[in-house]
């Protein structure tokens, strides 16, 4: 039996992909956009796109049976530097006691053109009983 197990919240399986993914104690989330429903959300606005994107993670953790206070690394990919400050408006609401290590890249695009960014985490909570 393995000690790895694979997550996907209600209507985000994709083939080839798990959004979670938990192995011993750590969950491992794939990287999130602003999509709901097949949709993208928020539209060329940074702040709804992150609390997407956020919204989307946590879903994956709870899946996963972790929380947004088991984050302790975060990496986000943004497609425009202007939308950091939106992001980060986001990201510093919920992480304000415990804040994980964190990255922010500026990359060329993402696979759909409307999207500003992706968000991914990994996150540490203690082995299953």
């Amino acid at each position: 039996m393995s000690d790895i197990e694979r997550f996907d919240p209600p209507g985000t399986r994709f083939a080839g992909m798990s959004q979670a993914v938990r192995a011993g104690g750590w969950v491992m989330v794939s990287g999130q956009v602003a999509l709901k429903d097949g949709k993208v959300v928020g539209i060329g606005d940074p702040v709804a796109q992150a609390r997407q994107c956020f919204a989307n993670i946590e879903a994956a953790l709870a899946e996963a049976g972790a929380t947004m206070e088991d984050v302790v690394t975060l990496r986000c990919y943004l497609t425009d530097k202007a939308a950091y400050a939106g992001y980060a408006e986001v990201k510093n609401v919920l992480f304000t006691i415990h804040s994980p290590a964190s990255t922010t890249v500026i990359i060329n695009a993402l696979l759909l053109p409307e999207l500003l960014m992706e968000v991914e985490v990994a996150a540490w909570i203690r082995q299953l009983k």
